[in-house]
Order: C-alpha cells, then sequence, then structure tokens
C-alpha cells in the first residue's frame, strides 16, 4: 500500500512510498484510510524538524487530523465494518505518570507520551491503517468527508472544557468570547463560542477570502487591527495564534474575571518588553486567569464528534477549500491565499 513519508525537518525528502500492510500487532481495528487534514504541525514536521520519526526509523509517516471507514474489526471492539472513524493522536507514556495511569494523556506530566504522526508514532496517512479500539472514536455517518475535521475541533473542545471549569469559581457568567485568529483552530474555537450561546468576536491579521462570511454565518463580528483598538471587553479569549505581544495585549483589554485560553503556539522568536509587574497586579486586582491548553482526551474527541454533529454541514463543507491526492501532499503543505483547511485524499 502507499503513505506519506517524511525525514523531519528536510522538506525535499517528503515521498509517497509503497510500505507493507499494517499488521495486527498495530491495532484490532483494520481501517481504510480516506482523508488527512493537513495543519501547521505537518508543516513545521517537514521544515523545521518537529516531531521525530519511530525509534531506529529515519521516516516518519505522517499524518494525525484522520478519517477512515472501518474494514475489519473484533465482535466486542464496539465497531463494525463501514463505521466511519477517526483515530485519537497521543499515545500515554510507558511508565507511565499519573495522569496517563487513568487515560488523561493529554495531561502527559514527564513528556514521554507519543503521538501518531508526529512524535515516534507513524501516523494515519496511508491507504490502510489499524488502531487499538480504545483510540478510535466512531462518528456519525451523516458526516460524511466532513469528519475529517474531529481531531482540530478535539483541540477546542479541550479549550472550551476547561475555560468553563475554570468560569465555576463564581456564580458570574460570561457574555462574551473573543477569538484571536481565523484559521481552522480559530473557527472551530468561534463554532463552539457560538454552540454555547455567547456573542462570538474573531479577530484575524486580515479580512480577505472566506473567513468573514464563515465568522458572520455563525452569528459573528470579525474584526481587524490593534486588539486595543475594537472596543471589547471580552469575558473569555480563546487565544489562536501564539504571538507573544497579541497575548500580553489580551491581559490588558480583558473584562474583570475574564479566562484566557491560550492554545496557539507561534514558531518566532520576536522579543518584546512589557511591564510585568503591572501586569501580575492588574491580574491580581481584575482575577484574571491565564492559562494553556495542548492536545486532547478521548472524552475531547467525543464532545468534537457531538459538536460536528450539531453543526451547519453546509458551514462545515466550506470549511475544506482544497483537497489533493497523495502525490500532491507536499504542495498542499504551502497554503494559498483563500485555503481554510486543505485535506489529501488518500484513495486518489
Amino acid at each position: 500500500m502507499k503513505a506519506i513519508t517524511v525525514v523531519p525537518g528536510d522538506p525535499g525528502r517528503v515521498e509517497i512510498r509503497d510500505v507493507d500492510e499494517p499488521g495486527p500487532e498495530h491495532g484490532s481495528l483494520l481501517v481504510e484510510g480516506r482523508l488527512l487534514g493537513i495543519c501547521g504541525t505537518d508543516i513545521d514536521i517537514v521544515d523545521k524538524g518537529y516531531g521525530a520519526a519511530p525509534p531506529g526509523q529515519e521516516r516518519l509517516l505522517v499524518g494525525h487530523e484522520s478519517l477512515g471507514k472501518v474494514l475489519e474489526a473484533p465482535e466486542d471492539s464496539g465497531f463494525a465494518p463501514g463505521d466511519l472513524v477517526a483515530g485519537i493522536v497521543r499515545r500515554p507514556d510507558p511508565v507511565p505518570c499519573g495522569p496517563c495511569s487513568v487515560g488523561e494523556w493529554d495531561f502527559c506530566r514527564n513528556g514521554l507520551y507519543t503521538e501518531r504522526g508526529i512524535k515516534e508514532l507513524n501516523g494515519f496517512g496511508s491507504q490502510r491503517w489499524r488502531s487499538e479500539p480504545r483510540y478510535a472514536v466512531k462518528l456519525d455517518p451523516a458526516l460524511g468527508d466532513r469528519g475529517v475535521l474531529l481531531e482540530p475541533v478535539s483541540v477546542l473542545a479541550k479549550a472550551w472544557e476547561q475555560t468553563e471549569r475554570i468560569l465555576t469559581r463564581s456564580s458570574w457568567k460570561p457574555q462574551v468570547v473573543l477569538v484571536t485568529g481565523a484559521g481552522p483552530i480559530g473557527l472551530f474555537a468561534a463554532m463552539l463560542g457560538a454552540q454555547r450561546g455567547l456573542e462570538v468576536h474573531v479577530l484575524d491579521l486580515n479580512d480577505s477570502g472566506p473567513k468573514p462570511q464563515l465568522v458572520a454565518d455563525l452569528g459573528g463580528t470579525f474584526h481587524t487591527g490593534d486588539v486595543r483598538d475594537i472596543g471589547l471587553e471580552p469575558d473569555v479569549v480563546i487565544e489562536c495564534t501564539g504571538a507573544g505581544s497579541l497575548v500580553y495585549a489580551l491581559t490588558e483589554v480583558v473584562g474583570a474575571g475574564a479566562v484566557i485560553c491560550l492554545t496557539g503556539i507561534s514558531s518566532g522568536s520576536r522579543r518584546i518588553a512589557v511591564d510585568l509587574d503591572a501586569t501580575a497586579r492588574e491580574m491580581v486586582l481584575e482575577n484574571t486567569v491565564v492559562f494553556g491548553s495542548v492536545n486532547a482526551g478521548r472524552r475531547h474527541y467525543e464532545q468534537a464528534a457531538t459538536a460536528l454533529a450539531k453543526a451547519d454541514p453546509r458551514w462545515l463543507d466550506r470549511l475544506i477549500t482544497r483537497r489533493v491526492p497523495m502525490s500532491g501532499f507536499a504542495d498542499a503543505l504551502h497554503k494559498r491565499g483563500d485555503d481554510v483547511k486543505v485535506v489529501v485524499d488518500l484513495q486518489a
């Protein structure tokens, strides 16, 4: 079968290779790979050497945003041939640490976790792949190809879950959410905010392409420019850019008791001068919380599946702006002006 393989950090060595069929030692579910989503992590793996191939191997079989159809499943697995599924990315560490021992591998404390298609485990970018049933999530068949969006939505499902847990410290309820960044992660953050009945605002660098209308169709308001100038005092911020200067500015504009969730990671190293004493003072006096959230546990994938099933399918369809065959993977890493989510057809 064919698979997409890379040497992390060497963009000239992206290859579609013939590889062995996955054996049962890789999981009792055999899945036909249908679609693979591409995100910034894939670009960082190829261009910057983020992640790692499996121990003893030079090449990594990439892909962590998966969608497939079950071909074989044990009778007691909860799956059956024909089921639409997505694979969970992270695996617990072998020690395991406390969180990993209870299935919370997204909170791994010793860094020994592995991740399919990213860190020391081959991914889902092949015509067939295997998984253990506990690391696969069944999707509503009505989702069809939209199911490839499950993994990125799971990241925001966790972000919102953790944000809401922090908000339970008070009887006060948030009304206004600001999402910074209108890439796929930002749009999903906005979608989940709209599903919660909040007033949604999205801030991005520019207003070209389909993103402003996608935000408007959620009932949200799209902004550009400096966050200090848009006239908002949000109760919740879901930050999806990783830009340090923006994170600092957010602490200056949020309302009292606000929660700022950081989901973005910047690949830059730009230094800025900040008055940390003043920031700390204001955060204490205003009961502000800033926290980070990464990856997702199984329950977040299940929350994401529920959220996708509730979403307007026509809106979700518009997020998938480009489909390429496996041979087009390297080209798909380079975003075009109107791209939102690019996916790879693993059967083309």
